[in-house]
C-alpha cells in the first residue's frame, strides 16, 4: 500500500475553535492514518499563530481569518499561498463543505490536477437568501469534485442538492474511536452530583440544538437533565430556565474530555433535540452510541436518525415537539430493561457503521480509486 497524502481544508480547526465538524475531521485524519494516509489541515483562525502544528492527526497549516460574514471566514493573501504550499504536497484536495472561501481558492491551489473530494457536511439551512447568492459558486465546486461524500444515505436522499450529482454520489460516514476509561476520582465525583438517572445533551449551544424544547420538555420530565457545552445560545436558555425555576436542568459549561466521558459513563442515555437540517450527523450521538446509552433524536432526514434506528438504539421522535420529547424520555426513565437493550444496540451499531476501522477503510478504498493506479499525484518534494 503506497502512502497518500490528504489536504482537508475547513474554515476553523482545534485549538481555537470546538466543534462537532472540527471533531470528525480529526477522527477522519485519525482513521485513516493506519491506512498510509499522511493528513495536512489547511484552516484559518483569528490568532494563527504558529502558523503551522504538528497534531496526533497530522499536520495543522493556518492563515489569519480577516473577516466573517454569516459564519463564513475569509482569508487574504496569505491564505491562498500557505494553501496552495500545502496543496502542492498532497495527492487529494478534500473540501469539507459549506466554506465558500475554499471554493474560491480551490482554483489557485489546485497546481496539478488533484483529485477533488467534497465532504458535503450539510446544506445551507439558515441563509437561504445568502445561499442563492453563493449558488454559482456551489455549482462551480460540486461540478469540479471528482467525487462527493454525505455522512448519510438519509442526507443523501433528502437534500435537493445533492440529488444533482448522484453519479459522483457516496455516503461514508463521520466516525469515533473507542474513549479512554474516565478516572475513577472524576466518576465518582460527578456520581455523587448527579447520579446515574439523568439525561446527557453534549454540544455547542446552537439555534438547530433544539434545547428550547428541551427545556420545554424538563417541566414533564422529574429527571435531572445535564447540558455540556456553551455557545451563542447559551445566556438565553440559562435565562429561561432562572425564569422557569427548574431545577433539574443543570448547565455545565464546556468540560475537559474526562469529565465528558464520565458523565456518559453515568447518565440514563444521551438526549439530541435538534430540530433543523443544520445538524447533518451529531458526532454526540456517536459518543452515546459507543458508551451503549439509550439515544433519543429527532426525525428530520439527516444522519442523527442513521446513527439512531427508533427502538433499535434509542428513540426517534418528530422535531420541535417537547411532549413528544417528554414521553420519551420519560419512558427511558421507567424502563431499565428497555434502556439496557437500546444501549446494546446502540454499541452494536457503532462498531458496525462508525468505527476507525469501517471509515478509514472506505476513505482509503475510495482515495485509490481516484488515483491513477500505481501512481502519484503529488510530486516529493521534502
Amino acid at each position: 500500500m503506497k502512502k497518500l497524502r490528504v489536504l482537508h481544508i475547513y474554515r476553523t480547526y482545534f485549538p481555537e475553535t470546538q466543534g462537532g465538524l472540527q471533531e470528525s475531521i480529526r477522527q477522519l485524519c485519525l482513521a485513516t492514518q493506519p491506512f498510509d494516509v499522511d493528513n495536512t489541515i489547511f484552516a484559518l483562525a483569528r490568532q494563527p499563530e504558529p502558523a503551522f502544528m504538528d497534531l496526533p492527526e497530522g499536520k495543522l497549516v493556518r492563515a489569519r481569518s480577516w473577516l466573517e460574514v454569516a459564519s463564513c471566514d475569509f482569508g487574504a493573501w496569505a491564505a491562498l499561498r500557505r494553501c496552495r504550499a500545502a496543496a502542492d504536497q498532497c495527492d487529494i484536495i478534500q473540501i469539507h463543505y459549506p466554506w465558500p472561501f475554499a471554493d474560491m481558492l480551490l482554483p489557485f491551489i489546485r497546481s496539478h490536477n488533484q483529485p477533488v473530494v467534497v465532504t458535503y457536511v450539510s446544506d445551507i439551512v439558515r441563509q437561504k437568501g445568502l445561499g442563492q447568492l453563493y449558488a454559482p459558486l456551489r455549482r462551480y465546486l460540486l461540478g469540479t469534485a471528482s467525487h462527493i461524500v454525505a455522512s448519510s444515505p438519509n442526507y443523501a436522499v433528502h437534500s435537493e442538492i445533492l440529488r444533482e450529482y448522484t453519479s459522483k454520489l457516496s455516503c461514508i460516514p463521520h466516525c469515533l474511536g473507542d474513549a479512554p476509561t474516565p478516572p475513577a476520582a472524576s466518576i465518582s465525583r460527578w456520581e455523587a452530583q448527579f447520579g446515574r438517572d439523568f439525561f446527557l445533551f453534549v454540544g455547542v449551544l446552537r439555534y438547530y440544538k433544539g434545547l428550547d424544547f428541551l427545556i420545554a420538555a424538563a417541566r414533564q420530565v422529574k429527571a435531572n437533565i445535564v447540558i455540556v457545552g456553551d455557545g451563542p445560545e447559551g445566556e438565553q436558555l440559562r435565562q429561561v430556565v432562572a425564569q422557569d425555576g427548574l431545577d433539574n436542568v443543570h448547565f455545565l459549561g464546556a468540560l475537559p474530555d474526562d469529565d465528558k466521558f464520565s458523565l456518559l459513563s453515568l447518565c440514563l442515555g444521551v438526549v439530541f433535540p435538534s430540530h433543523l437540517r443544520s445538524e447533518a450527523f451529531g458526532i454526540t450521538l456517536l459518543e452515546g452510541a459507543r458508551a451503549s446509552k439509550p439515544l433519543i433524536c429527532c426525525e428530520i432526514g439527516t444522519g442523527t436518525t442513521w446513527i439512531n434506528r427508533h427502538n433499535e438504539t434509542g428513540l426517534t421522535i418528530p422535531p420541535a415537539d417537547p411532549e413528544a420529547l417528554a414521553r420519551a424520555m420519560n419512558l427511558l426513565a421507567s424502563d431499565d430493561v428497555l434502556c439496557a437493550r437500546l444501549g446494546q444496540g446502540a454499541r452494536g451499531r457503532w462498531q458496525q457503521h462508525f468505527t476507525p476501522a469501517v471509515v478509514g477503510t472506505a476513505y482509503r478504498r475510495l482515495y485509490d480509486d481516484l488515483l491513477p493506479e500505481g501512481a502519484l499525484a503529488a510530486p516529493d518534494r521534502h
